[in-house]
C-alpha cells in the first residue's frame, strides 16, 4: 500500500502524505471549516453530498469555494442513503459535479437510530458502483469477515466504524479492528466514533492507514485546536506503530540492569 522509502499511503492510484481524512458538518460556519481543516493538515476531505452544496445548487454558498480541488481531493460520500438506489444516483451525482472523479465514500445505512451500516445493501451498491467504473471507500462495521468480503468484490478502502457515528465512544473492539488490519490487502481507515486525539492514536498504533473523523473535531469546544491535536495523534500513533511496541509483561522489569552492582 505505501510507496517505497517513504510513508505516504496510496488509495486508487493516488498518493497521500496525510493519513488524517476530515469531513465539513456541524462546523458553525464556512470560515471555521476551512480553518479547522487547515489546521488537520489533512488532504482527502469528505463531503455529504445530500446534505452539502457542491455545486448542484447555484443560488447557495459552494463549500468548494473554500475547499479547492486543486487543493484538496474531496471524498463525497453517500451519508443519509438508506438504501442502495439513492446511494448509486448520489455517487453518480458527484461524479458528474466533480469532473468526472470516480473516487467516492459509500454508506448505506440501516436505520436513523443507530446509523450502522446495512451490509447486505452496502455489498449490492459496491458491486455496481464499481461496474460503473468507482473507486469505492466504503463504510461498513468492524465485522473482519464483511470487511474482507468487501476488499474482495473491489473496494479500493476499507473503512470500519470504531462506534457509532458521531458518539465519541472511541474505539470498541480493539480486536476487531486488529484483525481486519491484519487480513487486508487495501487501506483500513477507521471511521466513526473516534471522540478525542488518543482514539485516533490507538486506531494507528493498531496499524491502521489512516481514520476520517468529523464530529470529533467540529463538537469541541474549540475545533481548530482539536483539529491541530488530531493531526498530532494521527502521527505519533503512526510512528508508535513503526517503531513497535515493546512486549507487555505480566510482572516488573527494572529499568536499570541488576548485573554489575557494586553494593
Amino acid at each position: 500500500m505505501d510507496t517505497p522509502n517513504s510513508d505516504n499511503f496510496i488509495v486508487a492510484g493516488r498518493n497521500f502524505t496525510s493519513r488524517l481524512l476530515i469531513g465539513t458538518g456541524k462546523y458553525k460556519d464556512l470560515d471555521q471549516t476551512k480553518a479547522a481543516i487547515e489546521a488537520s493538515g489533512a488532504e482527502i476531505v469528505t463531503v455529504a453530498v445530500r446534505r452539502t452544496n457542491i455545486g448542484q445548487n447555484p443560488d447557495e454558498p459552494n463549500i468548494l469555494d473554500i475547499l479547492p480541488p486543486d487543493r484538496y481531493t474531496i471524498l463525497p460520500n453517500t451519508a443519509g442513503c438508506y438504501d442502495v438506489e439513492s446511494a448509486i444516483r448520489t455517487c453518480h451525482l458527484a461524479r458528474e459535479l466533480l469532473n468526472g472523479s470516480n473516487l467516492v465514500k459509500l454508506e448505506v445505512l440501516g436505520d436513523a437510530k443507530t446509523l450502522f451500516p446495512d451490509v447486505m445493501a452496502t455489498i449490492e451498491a459496491a458491486k455496481q458502483l464499481i461496474k460503473d467504473g468507482f473507486d469505492i471507500m466504503v463504510y461498513t462495521n468492524d465485522d473482519p469477515i464483511m470487511a474482507k468480503q468487501l476488499e474482495d468484490i473491489g473496494c479500493c478502502a476499507v473503512m470500519p466504524l470504531a462506534a457509532p457515528i458521531g458518539s465519541g465512544l472511541g474505539i470498541r473492539n480493539r480486536l476487531n479492528i486488529l484483525t481486519i488490519v491484519e487480513n487486508a490487502q487495501v487501506p483500513i481507515l477507521v471511521d466513526a466514533g473516534v471522540g478525542t486525539a488518543s482514539d485516533a492514536a490507538i486506531a494507528m498504533e493498531l496499524g491502521c492507514t489512516g481514520v476520517l473523523m468529523n464530529t470529533a473535531i467540529a463538537a469541541a469546544k474549540d475545533p481548530i485546536l482539536m483539529a491541530s491535536a488530531m493531526r498530532k495523534a494521527i502521527e505519533s500513533g503512526r510512528d508508535a506503530y513503526l517503531a513497535g511496541r515493546m512486549a507487555p509483561k505480566r510482572f516488573a522489569s527494572a529499568s536499570s540492569p541488576l548485573e554489575g552492582l557494586f553494593f
